[in-house]
């Protein structure tokens, strides 16, 4: 299935709008795994098994894991929630941004090596350094648009000659002459809910993925006012607040009670 299928099963099927991030600390895990790196894959597993039938999609974020010699760990996570949660489409979370051989290496990194469904990348190179991960058919590549971070004024918001920003020509070319195969989607952050409308407005049908709800403080039901269309998913994703819901022995299902109310909390909101 085509990673868009799969999210629009996934939505339906769990009833959710949230992603939950994959961004292992083991500076913050619960008990005797504290400070423990061996434990990554214990942990994420964990927090898979306890959140699967909540989520539309999971995003492991690829530096998580690099940091710490983890790849190992990483890829024994894949197939876990292949397995465990085959209908839920997983987002590597790597952020990529180059061209040639080079693209040709990270979208086979993503797409053979781990298996993903989609990733993030960069578009700040443009479209040859996108091109390379639309030939894998089917998966999906998820553009940076307009991030949560203040940073993303520096250059997002500023102003090309005719008035428009960076980040809605971004999305303008990623709605139209990039999105061959119907395989892009933008990231837009949940801590600006007005540019998520504006992109939604540029990019009526394609898929945002929306960081920032929880630990960030971006607004849930802001969020999908603003981004959710009928033809038009959103993945809302939220980290820590579901990951270090508690350093307890009950670690997991307070990782699952989080996740739930959250995930109800995003139901509450669709117009």
């Amino acid at each position: 299935m085509r990673f868009t299928d799969t999210l629009a099963a996934a939505t339906r099927r769990h009833g959710s709008l949230l992603c939950v991030g994959l961004d292992p600390e083991p500076s913050r895990f619960p008990g005797a795994w504290q400070g423990d790196a061996g434990r990554i894959f214990d942990f994420c597993a964990g927090i898979v098994d306890a959140t699967k039938d909540l989520v539309c999609a999971f995003k492991p974020q690829i530096a998580y894991f690099h940091a710490h010699r983890a790849e190992d760990q990483l890829e024994r996570l894949m197939a876990h929630m292949r397995r465990v949660a085959p209908g839920v489409p997983v987002i590597l979370d790597a952020k990529r941004g180059d061209i040639g051989a080079t693209a040709e290496q990270y979208a086979r990194e993503a797409f053979v090596r781990y298996q993903a469904d989609a990733v993030t990348l960069s578009p700040f190179m443009g479209f040859d350094s996108v091109e390379p991960y639309l030939r894998y058919d089917g998966k999906g590549a998820i553009l940076l648009c307009r991030t949560s971070n203040p940073g993303g004024d520096d250059l997002q918001a500023q102003a090309l000659e005719g008035g428009e920003k960076l980040y809605e020509r971004i999305a303008r070319l990623a709605a139209g002459p990039w999105n061959r195969g119907g395989q892009i989607g933008l990231v837009v952050g949940a801590t600006y809910t007005a540019e998520i409308a504006r992109v939604r407005e540029l990019a009526p049908t394609l898929p945002l993925l929306i960081p920032g709800v929880g630990a960030q403080g971006g607004d849930a039901e802001a969020t999908v006012r603003a981004g959710l269309r009928d033809d038009g998913p959103i993945i809302v994703n939220s980290s820590r607040a579901v990951l270090y819901a508690s350093n307890g022995d009950d670690w997991a299902s307070a990782a699952r009670r989080v996740a739930s109310a959250t995930r109800a909390q995003l139901e509450a909101a669709r117009p």
